[in-house]
Order: structure tokens, then C-alpha cells, then sequence
């Protein structure tokens, strides 16, 4: 009795581990279980509009960029051109038709999805416009939220480089004026 105990206890903490329900005394419960929650999570999706997978789609990256925005960036990766990716596979069918949108030559979008260049301020001015424009019956949407998106990710990238872009770039730096005119207050322990 005190073995089936044991068994028993060492069963319930396994399941408790992985995540198993206690409810079921066998894997064909579960199994079927199963089977009958992804039939219905199917039925479910097959019920699901086209204009609720966009809505879906455009609240996830919303806040995917806000969670962007407000952490630390910590994998060197384009972020800007990952979202800006999503928001245009969201929407169109073309990536033309996108920049038909924006009025933006479609080799720009393409140059710009693939970094080969640079958003100019007009691209990320017109970015915003459409967003807000898209956005404005589904969530709320801050008009800078592309600019933050892009600049953050500026920001840290130049400041993951800068232990190694440092030392080349102290070379170029001098403070000959100040030095003689205020150098015992910026350098007390210099000795002149």
C-alpha cells in the first residue's frame, strides 16, 4: 500500500511538472482529449474572418513595437524592417501596392526592406500616416511609434558598437583649448 502511495505521489508530482492534467487516469483520455480541443481550435479558426486575422495581426505587432520601444534591445537584429515587414504582409497582397500607397518608387520599399538603405524622414513621415490611418478604427496608435522603432534601434545599435568603434575614433578627439586654459580644474592630478 505504501508503494502505490509512493508510485502514485511520484506519478501526480511528474504530471504537475510537464504540465499534464491530474484528471485523466490514462494517455487515451488524454490523447482524445486532445484530439477534440484541436477539432475545435480548427472549427474555431475556419470561422475566423479575413478582416479579423488583419485585426489580429496589426494589434500583435502594435505591441510587439511597443514592448520593442520600452526594452533594451538585445539581439543584433533589424527590428525596424521586421516590423515594417509585418505591417505591410499584413495588409497587402504586393509589396507594390504599398508603395503604390505611399507614393514611394516600389525598388525604395524593396531597398529598404532588405537594408540596402536607409528610411528617409518623407518614408517614415508617410510610414506614420498610413498607420494612423489603418489603425484609427481598430487601437489607438501613436503617431511617433515607427520614428521610436527606428531611432531606438539606432541608438542601441550605436551603443553595442562603441567599445569597438571607440579606440579608432579617440584618435580624432583633442581638447588642446581647454587644456590650456582650464586644464588644472578638468585635470587636477595632471601633472604640467
Amino acid at each position: 500500500m505504501t508503494m502505490s502511495k509512493k508510485k502514485g505521489s511520484i506519478r501526480e508530482s511528474e504530471d504537475a511538472e510537464f504540465g499534464m492534467d491530474s484528471k485523466y487516469s490514462s494517455g487515451k483520455e488524454r490523447l482524445s482529449d486532445g484530439r477534440a480541443l484541436m477539432e475545435a481550435r480548427l472549427q474555431r479558426m475556419h470561422n475566423i474572418s479575413d478582416e479579423q486575422i488583419i485585426r489580429a495581426r496589426l494589434l500583435q505587432l502594435k505591441l510587439q513595437m511597443e514592448e520593442f520601444i520600452s526594452n533594451p534591445v538585445v539581439e543584433d537584429r533589424n527590428y525596424f524592417t521586421d516590423f515594417l515587414v509585418m505591417y505591410v504582409d499584413a495588409l497587402y497582397s504586393k509589396r507594390n501596392n504599398f508603395a503604390k500607397d505611399i507614393d514611394i518608387s516600389p525598388v525604395s520599399l524593396s531597398q529598404v526592406l532588405n537594408n540596402h538603405r536607409e528610411p528617409k524622414v518623407e518614408f517614415l513621415l508617410r510610414l506614420m500616416i498610413h498607420s494612423e490611418k489603418v489603425y484609427r478604427n481598430i487601437s489607438a496608435f501613436e503617431k511617433n511609434t515607427w520614428f521610436q522603432v527606428y531611432y531606438h534601434e539606432k541608438i542601441c545599435d550605436t551603443l553595442s558598437r562603441q567599445n569597438q568603434l571607440r579606440p579608432e575614433e579617440e584618435k580624432h578627439v583633442n581638447i588642446s583649448e581647454p587644456m590650456q586654459v582650464y586644464g588644472k580644474l578638468l585635470f587636477p592630478q595632471r601633472k604640467e
